[in-house]
């Protein structure tokens, strides 16, 4: 059965990290990509969302939370002490839902600006549906380090890897984490998307790789 947004249902709460402070490419979140700031990319995709209640962008940046503004994101302002190299996922995703109310969290990382239309609410609808304690999409990895693997290429099982795009996770979990393995839960659900969406940004090169496949995606 199809997940009715009209019936009694967990509040689902959408967040973005954005802190200030990038060293590999200096203001990235509101760099230019294809036409406009690389935040916006994902800020677009969650506010055509049906399944998601609430939809903020986190960030300390005053130059960020205005750019979030201009797209159409509520802003959550994070203290200093968060918008650090240190500051971890956990501890952002902790400082939200302290002061929001959430049943299931869906993080989206502005790093990851390609995502098909509808992406975010087939990932909630799975969750749902698989009744997972988490879901994360992701593609099947068939890199091995050298010397571990001396088989067929072909033969190769690969294993999942998180690609960082979209997080669901339950709010109860998020809380009660100490680490983030503790947040996954027993019952984990992959999603799999297609190569295209798998590129994060962390350097000049995937800024530019993500780059060229929105332009072939959308020209």
């Amino acid at each position: 059965m199809k997940y009715q947004k009209k019936s009694k249902k967990p509040f689902v709460f959408g967040i973005t990290p954005a802190r200030g402070g990038s060293k590999n490419i200096p203001r990235k979140n509101i760099k230019e990509i294809f036409g406009k700031p690389l935040i916006a990319w994902t800020i677009e995709r969650a506010k055509e969302s049906k399944l998601l209640d609430r939809y903020i962008v986190s960030t300390e940046d005053q130059e960020i939370a205005e750019v979030s503004k201009k797209y159409g994101a509520e802003v959550f302002y994070r203290p200093e002490n968060l918008a650090t190299d240190d500051a971890t996922t956990l501890s952002v995703l902790k400082h939200a839902i302290e002061h929001a109310s959430a049943d299931l969290v869906v993080l989206l990382q502005c790093t990851s600006p390609v995502r098909d239309k509808g992406l975010i609410d087939q990932c909630i609808q799975k969750f749902f549906d698989s009744k997972a304690d988490s879901l994360v999409t992701g593609f099947i990895c068939n890199f091995y380090e050298w010397t571990k693997y001396n088989g067929r290429r072909q033969d190769l099982k690969g294993w999942f890897h998180d690609d960082g795009n979209v997080w669901v996770v339950k709010a109860d979990s998020i809380k009660k984490a100490k680490t983030l393995e503790e947040v996954w839960g027993k019952k984990r659900e992959m999603f799999l998307i297609d190569k295209e969406q798998n590129f994060e940004i962390d350097d000049e090169f995937d800024f530019w790789l993500n780059e060229q496949i929105l332009k072939k995606r959308l020209s």
